[in-house]
């Protein structure tokens, strides 16, 4: 068996961030290849086995596009292609072509377990140039040309970098058309989601912000964002608190009162801060000072920056105009009506996280909505990006905003999707490399915040995390820590997830063991994954070099059916 329970699951368990529960202790063993592989028949097995081998040859993945549109088009013609891909890449990695033919996959995946988080990955396939010159396009408008000198380097579009899926390994990536195509992509995530509560009960649907709205405006929102958090850094710096964990860094009140006087401010913040808590410490801390952007519009004159160049404050919000803020409401009036039909058909989001440049805005966004909206059940879920080197400031701080106003707090937290991309936009454009240095600091960082959403969990059962990882050791660890912190998995507060076609030697032995655990599907028509499904073999390049364990299991389950009669095995559910 792929458990054991040392006690009834069902009987009590430690709670709080220090208790250890001994007696309900779960082990899921991933080295049992029968249990791992029940879902699947023989040719299935084959077939991942093909395909993983596939995705190590460099030569097959730098020039996939290539092979796949020149030769086995020309030489199978469309149609035998198509087949041809439903036998291999396609079949591996996307469940079909809409929402009615994949039902069958979440069906047994389900009986198997297994969750499903929906992603309608169409995306436009057009050349780099193309996509270099929409993203310009969509950035710089006449009356922008001007006043876009003064964004940051991070925050500028650059067209080396217009094309969202240079560098990316693992995500869909949009382009930003018109309002109607925004109108559009929405329609399409309501699509998701029907299919997504029509399909399985507790399903999730991925959304993706850039696909509601223009890319500028989150460049330019993200740019008052990090700007103003720099000031609170600055200003805790001039008392002394650099070095201190971000939620740590208290200012007094008093004294950045008189700093701010001194470099021209007109406002008064001891008054404004004051006068809105009922208990005043004199101090305030930076979930405090981001409140000050909540009220943008009545108090523009306590929202200001130092200009270096100039010697003086200037306004923060001097860019973010009347349609800064419209386009804001479009976003957020379009994920009004996703998160409708999400709970109407039982069905939570998954905001997809994004470029750091447009991440800011992205989270942002994604926290007014999990205001509102996961009051009493988690039903919006952000993601963090864990080789990013701020991850940890970002999941603590959201945390503890949860926690004062009184939401529930919900993750996906994975490793990063860009890295690549970008590492070389840094280095091309002069500012620091936002990525953790290597592998090894990743983990740490992944860890750190599990660790710390877990003990939240622990503590008031008012979290809720998915651990999205294709790594065994951090799935174990996630299991230790649920143990000693006695969280039983139907408590429904720990998910895991991977993607479909990969690690089901993990996903599948954690179902039958009782964890909720959820594949990320994508569908679509052939054709409109090919970009998609051009960039997993690329990122299976690396997995399937770096980890042996999956096709080592899969011949051992094949070699097991074998010398046990069982080759002909179908999957009974």
């Amino acid at each position: 068996t792929s458990t054991s329970s040392k006690a009834d699951p069902g009987s009590g368990g430690g709670r709080g961030g220090t208790t250890t529960a001994t007696a309900n202790e779960i082990s899921v063993d991933f080295d049992q290849t029968r249990e791992a592989y029940k879902s699947k028949d023989s040719l299935e097995l084959l077939r991942s086995l093909v395909v993983f081998k596939l995705c190590s040859y460099d030569f097959l993945v730098d020039k996939n596009k290539e092979v796949m549109r020149c030769c086995l088009t020309k030489i199978m013609g469309q149609k035998g292609f198509n087949q041809f891909m439903k036998m291999t890449f396609y079949g591996q990695f996307v469940a079909g072509e809409d929402h009615m033919a994949i039902r069958p996959l979440i069906q047994k995946n389900q009986a198997f377990g297994v969750g499903s988080v929906l992603d309608y990955s169409v995306e436009e396939d057009i050349t780099q140039k193309e996509a270099e010159q929409k993203e310009m396009d969509s950035c710089v408008s006449t009356a922008e040309k001007e006043s876009i000198g003064k964004l940051e380097k991070k925050y500028k579009a650059h067209k080396q970098f217009g094309d969202h899926r240079e560098g990316v390994t693992g995500a869909r990536t949009y382009f930003y058309a018109d309002e109607a195509k925004c109108d559009q992509h929405m329609e399409t995530f309501i699509k998701c989601i029907k299919a997504s509560g029509g399909s399985s009960m507790d399903g999730f649907s991925a959304v993706k912000m850039t696909a509601l709205g223009r890319p500028q405006f989150l460049l330019q929102f993200s740019e008052v964002l990090v700007k103003w958090q720099r000031f609170f850094s600055f200003l805790a710096s001039q008392q002394g608190k650099d070095g201190m964990e971000a939620l740590e860094q208290r200012l007094e009140l008093k004294q950045m009162q008189e700093f701010l006087t001194k470099l021209g401010a007109k406002g008064d913040f001891y008054d404004w801060f004051s006068g809105r808590k009922e208990e005043s410490s004199g101090t305030i801390d930076m979930l405090d000072w981001n409140s000050l952007i909540d009220h943008r519009t009545n108090i523009s004159d306590l929202l200001v920056i130092p200009n270096v160049e100039l010697g003086e404050l200037e306004p923060l919000l001097e860019m973010f105009t009347i349609e800064e803020e419209n386009q804001m409401k479009r976003i957020l009036q379009r994920m009004d009506v996703l998160v409708k039909h999400a709970m109407e058909n039982g069905v939570r989001l998954m905001v997809d996280a994004e470029q750091t440049y447009l991440q800011p805005a992205i989270s942002r966004l994604t926290l007014e909505m999990q205001r509102t909206y996961n009051k009493e059940k988690p039903v919006i879920f952000n993601t963090y990006q864990c080789y990013l080197k701020e991850a940890y400031d970002s999941v603590t701080m959201d945390v503890e905003l949860s926690r004062r106003e009184g939401w529930h707090f919900a993750a996906k937290l994975v490793r990063g999707a860009y890295m690549y991309q970008e590492r070389e936009r840094a280095k091309e454009n002069g500012y620091e490399d936002p990525i953790n240095p290597d592998y090894e600091t990743t983990n740490w960082m992944y860890h750190r915040c599990l660790d710390y959403v877990l003990d939240e969990i622990a503590l008031n059962r008012n979290a809720n995390v998915m651990v999205a990882s294709h790594n065994e050791d951090t799935v174990k660890h996630t299991l230790k820590r649920m143990n000693e912190l006695g969280l039983l998995p139907t408590e429904n507060k720990v998910y895991f997830g991977q993607l479909l076609g990969m690690c089901d030697q993990i996903s599948f032995p954690l179902g039958q063991a009782g964890f909720p655990v959820y594949k990320y599907v994508p569908y679509g028509p052939v054709n409109e994954v090919m970009p998609y499904l051009s960039r997993r073999a690329q990122e299976n390049r690396g997995f399937m070099k770096g980890a042996q364990k999956e096709r080592e299991l899969l011949w051992q389950e094949l070699k097991r059916r074998v010398a046990s009669g069982e080759l002909l095995y179908r999957p009974a559910y």
